[in-house]
């Protein structure tokens, strides 16, 4: 009997994105309050996160459980190496490196593919469907607050090899929901995925240094204050705010 992976992984991670939307970081993000160095250090995170999954990924191309759900549309890492070179320069990568918690993140990931890498899926599901989830709107909130055109440091949000980004969701959940693997595996990928997103929420926390040096902490309190009740879908915001 096929499992509704797509559906248990939503269901399942509903209190972990509310909790990611919550932080710091994210709730002034979402409501347009960026700061370009936190933000620029977010992106330089991104790189080697999604650079450590890609690479994993790809060696898993005909994996029975992770090969389903390898597109190389998908991949992010070439264009955050496009937003870092806009923030950083030519030269970005003898400037940046990952802070302490997206060291712990990549090495989760490797981990997880060493050891377990049908878990992968869940570190897919919670970056890419929340990228192709809530990525535009974040991409609009980081053009007004840095005053960015349409592709100065905001590559990451486009994918251009995607026609229909509707439709690919679609089908990504049905490749999901036909992967084969029984209750107990299901179970432990959302579990996975709950973990990345605590993961994700390391790298916000470290990032709310500069952003509170930026704005200051009165300022940084009031827009914290309210809590969110939680909206988008898989990992939208964890993906980049």
């Amino acid at each position: 009997m096929a499992i509704a992976l797509a559906a248990l992984l939503k269901e399942g991670t509903k209190k972990s994105h509310t909790m990611a939307e919550n932080t710091g970081f994210v709730s002034c993000f979402l409501k347009g309050v960026v700061e370009k160095a936190s933000y620029r250090k977010l992106v330089s995170d991104l790189y080697f996160v999604y650079g450590a999954m890609e690479e994993e990924m790809a060696k898993l191309k005909d994996h029975p459980v992770v090969g389903p759900i390898v597109f190389d549309e998908l991949n992010r890492k070439q264009s955050l190496a496009k937003d870092l070179t806009y923030y950083y320069g030519e030269n970005w990568a003898t400037q940046v490196q990952p802070s302490e918690s997206a060291r712990t993140y990549v090495a989760r990931i490797h981990q997880v593919a060493s050891r377990e890498p049908e878990l992968l899926v869940a570190h897919a599901y919670t970056r890419y469907m929340g990228d192709l989830s809530g990525g535009q709107i974040l991409k609009t909130i980081a053009q007004k607050a840095l005053n960015l055109g349409d592709r100065d440091g905001v590559n990451f949000y486009n994918f251009d090899a995607i026609a229909d980004e509707k439709a690919f969701k679609a089908m990504y959940r049905a490749r999901m929901d036909s992967l084969p693997i029984d209750e107990a595996t299901a179970e432990r990928i959302v579990e996975e995925a709950n973990h990345a997103f605590g993961l994700n929420m390391h790298v916000f926390k470290e990032l709310e240094g500069n952003l509170i040096l930026a704005i200051g902490k009165t300022l940084f309190g009031f827009l914290t204050r309210r809590q969110r009740a939680g909206s988008t879908e898989g990992g939208a915001t964890a993906t980049a705010a």
